[in-house]
């Protein structure tokens, strides 16, 4: 059973760096695509970034190109989003997500999801 959990977030000053990791079990890692999302209060979950399994393909949301990063450890069964310069509208649960030897944009390519984390950004 693939489980995915994520952790780091929490509050942030607007300008400020945030990194947040997201750790997969019951399988193997490598095999996996994973992107992040976020959601924020009302609004509708949007994709953030997304990184395939091999690392050849990597994709960024508009609103956050420039300033953000995806990347993972294999050997750490563990994917990262690290972002820059943030601002009160990066304020959302974040959620990772994954699907074998997948990749893309869209919610619907990925199975699997962790429980979210918070990102507040304060101004």
């Amino acid at each position: 059973q693939v489980q995915l959990v994520e952790s780091g977030g929490g509050l942030v000053q607007a300008g400020g760096f945030l990194r947040v990791s997201c750790a997969l079990s019951g399988s193997t890692f490598s095999t996996y695509a994973m992107a992040w999302f976020r959601q924020a209060p009302g609004k509708e979950r949007e994709f953030v970034t997304g990184l395939n399994w091999n690392r050849s393909k990597v994709y960024y949301a508009d609103s956050v190109k420039g300033r953000a990063t995806i990347s993972r450890d294999n050997a750490k069964n563990t994917g990262y989003l690290q972002m820059n310069s943030l601002v009160p509208d990066d304020t959302a649960v974040y959620y990772c997500a994954a699907n074998q030897y997948g990749s893309g944009s869209a919610r619907g390519e990925y199975a699997y999801w962790g429980q979210g984390t918070q990102v507040t950004v304060s101004s």
